[in-house]
């Protein structure tokens, strides 16, 4: 590695002015010769038998071309939400696809699927996590539940081999998940102190500006299909594809458009759908949903509730934790209960465990990802639990989570060492800040203070890349990652420090399925701790072979070589040089002597490197209205080393402003009969930029990670987990009322206070 010049330095995005100016073209940009667009039409009833089907109003709409149901589709088994496709005998929840209008242009689409008739007869549903472990409740899956499809989990950093048991006996529970360690009852039995609580928190939608989208051409000559896709992971997709309308993956080609924005949601939803329609009718269709389809019918995050007790002795020792841990899975299995469960044991040393995740299906869309699945939930159970053990035992509660924290080698949940992380050292960053030092100040002004700290275990995935040296001395390199928040701009970082040149001599291709090396999927905070290690290779082993031909054309030893200013000189003779472009051209020519330039690099991360986020929220409560205002929030963050800060730390003010969504305002709620009674962004609350601390810090701290390019972790899940802990706990310091259930409204807060007589 040569010295680093770029890597460190907060540089733009090099997409962004493109991107702010509207100059980017997403999906529903995209103009396709014979392009059709798509309608759904969706289920009212959260359970129901389909009946009767009439095709021929919406057929005669003009600008119709066709109307496909599930007659029309792959006769597959139903095995995951990708793979349902439209609905064919009975309907899982209000807003499933029945239907696929296909039309000349929007609003024929849109009106064909206003003339479309079909029957369905309400059936018993049970749409809330106790209603589904009722005795006697309608199961989602009366046949037997479908095999979960764990890619997603994993590919989060959420498979971490648990001892999880698929349900032998029919019922709405897809699996359970048990951690134990320990005598449970007599470590409770000899605390000190035992706090306990159960917390709920509700589904909330990731909130992407752009709503899926896709837009799939097919083949006529191999028969295959091509999509332009909104997805966050193209490989993922393409082989959903090909395992759904049967085809080979080699004439499956995702073409990955700029993507407006996926949090976890884009993992592949109606690809497989639209690549059916289109190999159907021999012709492009596009499908963008509307808000309200949006809404209705994607994955967001699930429901939750957490019943937990946390024992500790006098000195603030933890002693045991128990937990029984349930998700709302919706009508397909996710299965991150049990990951849930497993952080809940893992983040604090505890000799003593016994903990229970149970997965729930219920009569609602199915659950997706959402930036550091369930962590947002576990966290604001544990520390809510131990900021209340902080309490009674008038212990710092900081101190109190530095007095238990993990430490690499601990041993987590399942018994297996920590990785190296750096859980204290945003701890010990967070004593020293000034908002904690002087938090007595704001407490005389009527203000609370909380704390909260969490992080997430990051993905791990294969990855590989190439790198090529151009006639104009520009280096290529070519990725299959997907840039949701500025990663070409870091790849561009990292490979002009490890080949030796300017980043603006280097160009990052974001390649697809057909011309890029395997990359994961956008998730899990793992793309740059991946597909950057297989960056590295590449550009360094471009230099290698760049080095080579210089010092056979120089005389030179390749080791006394050095790349300045676009130019490989000998070191201490600057005018014995060649330029990178004559190097390419020698290797590029008729006749030439020297094999092309074209470094590869390939990795198989398969070991973590979380990633630890601290925050200080301080806020004041208005007791006549319940309105909780946030005044200051301070994140602190090990990203192992930043290798874009100004990426870094936007990563840190996203992920905690979507926290202050979770903590105060995002609730997607239905009514009794499973209908979502908040079906657009007039009804569901997300935070913008007034909801914005006036004051907003953040802190990096860098403890390099033990497997990571140049040390660096992943940084985009983290953020986001402590929040709504840190809200919570502050709220309690203005007002001593404890809030276990989010969002924490102003009418929550008010019912609280009142409740509390405070």
């Amino acid at each position: 590695m040569t010295e680093l010049h770029a890597v460190g330095q907060p540089t733009k995005i090099v997409d962004g002015q493109a991107k702010v100016t509207g100059a980017v073209r997403y999906v529903a940009d995209l103009p396709l010769p014979g392009l059709l667009y798509a309608r759904l039409v969706t289920s009212l009833y959260a359970h129901a038998a389909l009946k009767r089907i009439d095709k021929s109003k919406a057929l005669a709409t003009p600008g119709v071309v066709a109307v496909l149901t599930a007659d029309d589709m792959p006769q597959i088994p139903a095995a995951s939400r990708g793979r349902l496709l439209l609905a064919r005998d009975r309907l899982l929840f209000a807003g499933q696809p029945v239907a696929l209008v296909l039309a000349t242009s929007e609003a024929a689409a849109e009106d064909g699927a206003q003339n479309f008739s079909f029957d369905s007869e309400p059936l018993p549903g049970a749409t809330t996590i106790d209603e589904a472990l009722a005795a006697g409740a309608p199961l989602v899956w009366p046949e037997g539940v479908p095999s979960s499809n764990a890619n997603d989990t994993g590919a989060h950093g959420a498979d971490v081999g648990s001892d999880k048991h698929e349900q032998k006996t029919r019922s709405n529970i897809a699996a359970t998940t048990e951690y134990k360690r320990g005598d449970a009852a007599a470590a409770f039995a000899a605390a000190d102190v035992v706090v306990e609580g159960t917390f709920n928190t509700p589904i909330v939608h990731q909130g992407a500006i752009e709503t899926q989208s896709t837009l799939a051409e097919p083949n006529l000559i191999t028969g295959g299909v091509t999509l332009y896709a909104s997805t966050q992971s193209p490989f993922d997709v393409r082989q959903a594809v090909a395992d759904t309308v049967g085809l080979p993956e080699s004439l499956v080609r995702v073409v990955t458009v700029p993507v407006g924005g996926g949090f976890g949601a884009k993992n592949g939803l109606y690809e497989p759908l639209v690549a059916a329609a289109a190999l159907a009718v021999g012709r492009p269709v596009r499908l963008v949903l509307t808000r309200m389809e949006e809404m209705r019918t994607g994955v967001p995050a699930p429901a939750m509730r957490i019943e937990a007790r946390l024992g500790a002795k006098r000195d603030g020792t933890f002693t045991a934790l128990s937990a029984r841990v349930y998700l709302d899975n919706g009508c397909f299995p996710f299965e991150l209960a049990g990951f849930a469960t497993f952080m809940l044991g893992s983040f604090y040393r505890l000799d003593t465990l016994d903990l229970k995740g149970f997965d729930v299906l219920t009569f609602k869309p199915s659950a997706g990802a959402y930036r550091a699945p369930t962590a947002p939930t576990v966290i604001f159970a544990l520390d809510t639990l131990i900021d209340e053990l902080a309490q009674q035992l008038k212990l710092d509660p900081l101190e109190l989570r530095l007095h238990n924290a993990s430490h690499p080698g601990d041993p987590m949940a399942n018994g297996k060492p920590w990785p190296g992380q750096g859980f204290a050292q945003v701890l010990e960053a967070l004593r020293q800040h000034p908002a904690w030092q002087n938090r007595a100040q704001a407490r005389a002004q009527g203000r609370g203070v909380g704390i909260a700290a969490g992080g997430w275990l990051g993905g791990t995935e294969p990855a590989a890349a190439v790198c090529a040296l151009n006639r104009d001395g520009m280096l290529q390199v070519n990725v299959g990652a997907v840039d949701l928040a500025g990663v070409a701009t870091s790849f561009g970082m990292m490979a002009a420090d490890a080949f030796g040149v300017s980043p603006d001599q280097v160009r990052v291709v974001m390649g697809d399925t057909e011309n890029a090396p395997y990359s994961g999927g956008a998730s899990g905070s793992k793309t740059l701790y991946t597909a950057g290690a297989a960056v590295l290779i590449a550009a360094a082993d471009a230099r290698r072979q760049v080095l080579s031909i210089a010092a056979d054309e120089l005389e030179a030893a390749a080791e006394d070589l050095e790349i300045v200013d676009g130019t490989i000189r000998v070191r201490g003779y600057p005018n014995k040089s060649i330029k990178l472009g004559d190097v390419a051209g020698k290797s590029m020519r008729f006749g030439g002597h020297y094999a092309p330039v074209f470094g590869s690099g390939r990795v198989a991360q398969d070991k973590s490197a979380p990633g630890f986020n601290a925050q200080l929220v301080e806020l004041s409560v208005d007791r006549e209205t319940g309105e909780v205002n946030v005044h200051r929030l301070v994140v602190i963050q090990d990203v192992g080393k930043a290798i874009n800060p100004l990426i870094v730390e936007g990563q840190m003010r996203g992920g905690a402003l979507q926290g202050l969504g979770w903590a105060l305002y995002e609730d997607m709620r239905y009514d009794a009969q499973g209908q979502p009674i908040t079906g657009s962004l007039a009804d569901y609350a997300l935070p913008g930029i007034d909801q914005a601390p006036p004051v907003f810090e953040t802190q990096i701290v860098e403890v390099a990670s033990d497997h990571g390019p140049m040390g660096a972790r992943g940084v985009g899940e983290p953020p986001i987990v402590p929040t709504a802990a840190a809200v919570a706990n502050a709220i309690f310091d203005a007002t001593g009322v404890r809030l276990r259930e989010l969002p924490m409204t102003a009418p929550r807060v008010m019912a609280a206070l009142r409740t509390n007589g405070k």
